[in-house]
Formats: C-alpha cells, structure tokens, sequence
C-alpha cells in the first residue's frame, strides 16, 4: 500500500501546489510514483482557487503542469488518511496539531523532516523569481524528505541517524505570518 504525503501551505495556490507537483515529478523520476502518493491542500484555501499564475509559470519552466491545479481546504480527513503531514511553516504544524492533538506524531515541517530548520518563505504575491527560490527551495527539502522517507522504509538500520530530527522545540517565530494570508479566523476548521 503506498504511503500517502500531505503538503500543506495557507492556501494551496503556492508552495503546496508546487511542492506536490515536484514531489510527483522526483517520484515518477525514480520509478517510485506507487510507492508514494502525494497530495496538497490549504488551512485557509479558496476550494477551486488556480495556482498563482507566478506558480503555474515557473513549473511550467521545470516542465511541470500546475495549470489543472485547484485549491483544496485541508480538512480532518485530510490529515487522518495521510501517512505523513508535511507543512511550510512552523505555524502551519502549531495550528493542526493544536486542531487534532491525536495526529500530531506525523506532522512536520517540511524542512524539519528533511533534516534542515526554518521555514519555507511564502511567495504569495511576489514576482516570478520569488517563486523560483521558493521551487527550488521545495525541491532540495522534498528531495532530503524523500530520501529520509526511502531510508525508514526499508527500515532502522538504513536510515540515517539524526536525519530530519525534529527541530528544537520552543518558538520559531513566526515566520508562517504569510502576506496574503487569510485573515485570522478563516481555515481554522482543520
């Protein structure tokens, strides 16, 4: 049965989109597209909305098709059937798992579980290059996610030790304070 991942971002129109689109993309690559399922959505997602057209733009440019994408509000199911949650922000981990306290053992970060601290910065509204740091940003945590991901497959004595520790708990900041961000009160219904 294949492992499903959840990308998740404020509004599904930027970093998840594009994150699911690479993600599928290095799976298909590496012959593994059945092993691993990948999936994206928003806290605060329009259902329906297009991928920014900066987003659609720059995987165009890495060969990618973002065009058919559509805005996914996350829901408690979403999290539920998902093996792993994978968020851009430490904000984003913070609010689901403070919505479903019984899930919060596969939420990461995205760059957590690759191994690195941080977030992943929102492009919302900035130009296209903005976006192509934030995709290739996406593409070197998701190859690291994929990788650790790969290692515990196969089992304990593959993975790595210390690969994708979990950051150091405490305040992060907040980074996760995305412009364009829906405003307070909106996707809290995780």
């Amino acid at each position: 049965m294949a492992k499903k991942v959840l990308f998740v971002c404020t509004g599904n129109t930027c970093r998840s989109s594009m994150a699911e689109a690479l993600a599928r993309d290095m799976l298909a690559r590496k012959g593994l597209q059945g092993e691993v399922e990948v999936v994206s959505a928003g806290i605060a997602a329009l259902p329906g909305s297009e991928a920014s057209p900066q987003a659609v733009a720059v995987m165009e440019e890495m060969g990618l098709d973002l065009k058919s994408h559509r805005a996914t509000l996350l829901t408690r199911r979403d999290v539920e059937e998902a093996d792993l949650v994978l968020t851009m922000t430490q904000s984003h981990k913070k609010l689901i798992q403070e919505q479903l306290p019984d899930q919060e053992e596969k939420i990461f970060t995205l760059a957590e579980y690759a191994g690195r601290g941080g977030d992943v910065p929102d492009p919302f509204g900035g130009p296209v290059d903005v976006y192509r740091q934030c995709a290739g940003e996406l593409r070197y945590l998701i190859s690291l996610a994929l990788d650790r991901l790969a290692a515990e497959k196969a089992g304990p004595a593959q993975a790595s030790p210390g690969a994708g520790a979990a950051a150091p708990s405490g305040d992060q900041g907040e980074a996760g304070s995305e412009p364009g961000a829906a405003p307070p009160g909106n996707g809290r219904k995780a």
